[in-house]
């Protein structure tokens, strides 16, 4: 008997209950996806959080002060040793010039700084050949970040009069530069390292610091030559750069045409602002290509009492404002924790990193002081109007261009 197999279909779902299975399978995917989305691995997204969510620069501002001749030889220094506070005594009413608000003062220092040197002030006096004392750099490193020593008395106590004068600088934290002689051109120029505010993306605010190119021209007894000035041109082109020139004939109100050409053609290399210091009085003030020119500030602080003119100066408020992109504000406050020392490589580092210029303005106040009686303060009101009206700073400031300006 033969085994006989039978096959039956298969039987169907019914195609609503097919599709109803297909619908019930997606539903719970997307519930179970919708439910631990949140655990799935957020690496990209974390880390760009994190980058928007760190501070960065967006602005760097500095207040600085530029003054007159500085010095606390010669009867200064017999004045000071005369009063109970020493050291402290030429500088004792420099608080009123309100130093806490700014960030770096600059100054002109017009003696070196050698010990041991025990000249009269009659011997100095007849003589002109000057020293300060290295013992009140201590009280003095409380009120000047910046020294030039690009004048016709750093010399005088000879070559390693002027190197001691740097290593006191060096040991007091005072940054310098310029040389008293006008042919060494590699001292001519220096990189300096202001502080700064820096506002950050988040409104807060800290203090950082900024390259810039001060440079020192001595001029009283040869012209600086054209290769010195063009010297200018190579740190224009990445950095601000400020001139200060000491230069001129003395007690006078006004420049003569030589300086005038000389000032102007700094500007023609490329400086910024041009400042000058020398002949003891205030001189006139001009916007020459849209910059400031100061021809000279006069005696911030001096022993010179024979008239006002030699007891008054001009000292100038420049608001420095700098904006760029986040990477070079980083960039360049990096760079300048490198450019506090003399003969650094800074300049050298942003050339090397194609560091680009930032967007630089400049605002101007023109603070006037008197140092009548002996100690340097704030001129009066009279006083104050009397030294716009030398400078012709109205004038001057009407006729400057974007960026510069005159402070509101």
């Amino acid at each position: 008997m033969a085994l006989e197999i039978t096959f039956r279909p298969r039987k169907r779902w019914p195609r609503w209950v097919a599709i109803g299975l297909l619908l019930a399978t997606v539903t719970v995917v997307i519930f179970f996806w919708w439910t631990h989305k949140d655990n799935r691995p957020q690496i990209v997204k974390q880390q760009s959080t994190e980058q928007q969510s760190t501070p960065y620069i967006t602005k760097l501002s500095s207040n600085l002060l530029f003054t007159g001749n500085v010095y606390w030889g010669r009867y200064i220094n017999d004045w000071s040793q005369a009063s109970d506070l020493k050291t402290a005594y030429p500088f004792s009413r420099l608080k009123e010039f309100n130093r806490d608000s700014y960030q770096t003062w600059i100054g002109g220092l017009e003696c070196p700084l050698v010990e041991g040197v025990n000249l009269t002030s009659a011997q100095e006096e007849a003589t002109l050949s000057f020293n300060c004392s290295p013992d009140y750099l201590p009280e003095a490193a409380k009120w000047f970040d910046v020294f030039s020593l690009a004048n016709n008395h750093t010399d005088n106590q000879g070559i390693d009069g002027f190197t001691e004068t740097q290593q006191h600088l060096e040991k007091a934290g005072i940054q310098y530069f310029g040389h008293y002689d006008p042919r060494s051109l590699e001292d001519i120029c220096e990189v300096i390292g202001i502080d700064v505010v820096a506002t950050n993306s988040d409104a807060t605010t800290s203090i950082s610091k900024l390259p810039i190119a001060l440079c020192g021209y001595h001029g009283v007894f040869r012209i600086p030559t054209e290769e010195s000035l063009a010297i200018i041109e190579r740190y224009s082109k990445i950095m601000p750069v400020v001139a200060m020139p000491h230069a001129g004939a003395e007690y006078k109100a006004e420049p003569d045409t030589l300086k005038t050409q000389l000032y102007r053609s700094m500007i023609d290399h490329g400086a910024d602002i041009v400042i000058g210091d020398h002949p003891h009085w205030i001189q006139t003030t001009e916007s020459y290509k849209g910059r400031l020119i100061v021809y000279s500030m006069g005696n911030f602080i001096f022993d010179q009492q024979f008239n006002r003119e030699v007891t008054r100066s001009a000292a100038i408020r420049t608001v420095l404002t700098a904006t760029g992109d986040r990477e070079a504000l980083s960039a360049w406050t990096k760079l300048a924790e490198s450019c506090l020392s003399y003969h650094d490589s800074c300049l050298e580092e942003a050339e090397r990193q194609s560091l680009s210029k930032l967007d630089i303005s400049y605002q101007y106040q023109a603070i006037g002081s008197s140092n009548q009686n002996r100690l340097a303060h704030p001129a009066d009101n009279q006083e104050q109007q009397e030294i716009l009206q030398r400078l012709r700073w109205d004038q001057t400031m009407s006729q400057l261009k974007q960026p510069h300006s005159k402070l509101p």
